[in-house]
């Protein structure tokens, strides 16, 4: 690290912000060094964290004006290293901006600081008959901020939709602290969508200080149907029986028995242990309404193969089914020292070939590998178990996800859903687009970042690293990501 750096930086700082929301010393630095991909840690030169928009103002200017790169952070809780820091960098923590602004019950909108949990909005809402519909399984934890430069999703997206379908508006800074307004609460606003371009651009385009999003009315009654199969291809199969069907479930999930043997120790859901999968089907709406589409499920799913059905019979039992998918990732935490979480979504018609590709590679590699997944729209979420204390495990736990995603670029699906790239997929961007399409896109962050210091190495890979990437795939070896230390 640059001592004079950091202290010229740190002394910057302080011209404006308080002692503590200016954190320099290792001791107070350090547990900032990761998000939820462990597997690469750096120690942030600086810590910042403001508690107003001219604070955030003013910290980005000054870095601007230093050259100094800024890393944005809000909970923590991603999953590709999104939010991994920088040493000669100052990491912004947007930790303090825990306040709704504004609830509108009657224009069915909130208005939130980027600080807010995702639960935090439909405890809110919910005295009005309210809530707000992406529930990613983090979600009593992750905020609204990190959702949308993720853009998350969850157990409901099938039905309601990603983060992007959910908000209405973003407000923030660019990297040189200039203001800047994306969308607004009415249907429309003037000019191009920028905000489907904000959402899910990772931090590297702005930093969002407060999000509109959309309200739901609470669905009067929602049941669950919990079918088991003695095959996972069957399952795979059954999902897309469903939606041929016409059926829009509000959450079409899938587990295989390693993942229920998993997290029925854990939370003890009533899930069938002797199923080779299960499938978590969803009805919500008026009684009449999931009354009519849970027989219409019944009898797809029978069709398709199902060889037990159970239908939640009261709220208590539909959230009891519900837990052990919500609770999966802590589940398999208990029952190995470490898990890699993966990411991709690839064509409903493909999920038993690519359950048999994965279950090939646990055999090529030597490792466990639990599935779980929103099988409505193919967003695969498995868990490659290893012991990161052992370097040789964790290579081989890279090359297993490194195929795992490449795999579903070749069945004509993509290498994220809802985690974002960040570090964890910067090689597979190589794999999915083409040169042109990567400097249409190193193109559109120039716009907003002309100096290249928001967040910069996520995401979007250069095109001399894709050359590099692809020499080395040619003669079977791995690109390492770049110069990001280990544990």
């Amino acid at each position: 690290m640059d001592l004079a750096r950091q202290r010229e930086t740190v002394r910057r700082l302080r011209e404006f912000l308080p002692e503590r929301s200016v954190l320099w010393a290792e001791e107070d630095t350090r547990p900032y060094e990761c998000d939820g991909l462990t597997a690469y840690r750096a120690v942030p030169m600086v810590v910042a964290l403001p508690e107003s928009e001219e604070e955030v103002r003013r910290i980005l200017r000054t870095c601007s004006e230093g050259g100094v790169p800024v890393v944005p952070r809000g909970a923590g809780t991603g999953l590709s290293g999104g939010a991994l820091p920088l040493g000669n960098g100052v990491l912004l923590s947007m930790a303090k901006f825990m306040r709704i602004v504004r609830l509108d019950p009657r224009a069915r909108v909130a208005v939130v600081q980027p600080g807010v949990r995702n639960a935090a909005i439909s405890e809110a809402a919910a005295a009005f008959g309210l809530y707000y519909a992406p529930d990613p399984s983090s979600q009593i934890a992750c905020t609204i901020g990190g959702n949308v430069s993720e853009n998350s999703g969850g157990v409901h997206c099938l039905k309601y939709g990603l983060t992007v379908h959910n908000v209405l508006r973003v407000r923030g800074f660019t990297v040189d602290g200039e203001p800047l307004e994306i969308g607004a609460e009415s249907l429309d606003s003037p000019g191009y969508d920028l905000l489907a371009l904000a959402i899910g651009s990772e931090g590297m385009l702005m930093v969002v200080t407060e999000v509109t999003v959309r309200l739901l009315p609470k669905p009067d009654c929602a049941r669950v149907v919990l079918a088991s199969f003695d095959d996972v291809q069957t399952a795979g199969d059954a999902v897309a029986a469903v939606i041929s069907a016409g059926i829009i479930p509000a959450g079409l999930e899938m587990m295989d028995r390693a993942a229920t043997r998993a997290v029925e120790q854990f939370v003890g859901a009533g899930y069938d242990l002797e199923a080779a999968a299960l499938l978590l089907c969803e009805s919500d709406g008026t009684s009449a309404e999931v009354e009519h589409e849970v027989e219409r499920m019944e009898r797809v799913l029978r069709s398709a193969g199902a060889t037990r059905i159970a239908v939640s019979r009261d709220e208590a039992e539909r959230l009891r089914f519900w837990s052990g998918r919500k609770a999966a990732f802590p589940a398999v935490g208990r029952i190995s020292p470490d898990y890699y979480c993966m990411d991709g979504t690839i064509p409903r018609r493909r999920l038993g070939e690519v359950l048999r590709f994965i279950g090939e590679l646990e055999k090529k590699y030597g490792l466990r590998c639990p599935n779980v997944f929103h099988a409505g729209d193919g967003n695969l979420h498995p868990l490659i178990l290893f012991d990161a204390n052992d370097p040789e495990q964790l290579a081989r736990t890279e090359q297993f996800a490194a195929e795992v995603l490449e795999k579903c670029v070749e069945v004509g699906g993509t290498i994220t859903g809802e985690h974002g790239v960040g570090v964890e997929k910067i090689n597979q961007m190589c794999t999915q687009f083409r040169s042109q399409e990567l400097e249409a896109f190193l193109a559109v962050k120039a716009a907003f970042d002309p100096t290249g210091l928001l967040n910069p190495g996520k995401a979007v890979p250069t095109l001399a690293r894709c050359a590099e990437y692809g020499r080395m795939r040619v003669h079977g070896g791995a690109l390492p990501h770049p110069e990001l230390p280990r544990f």
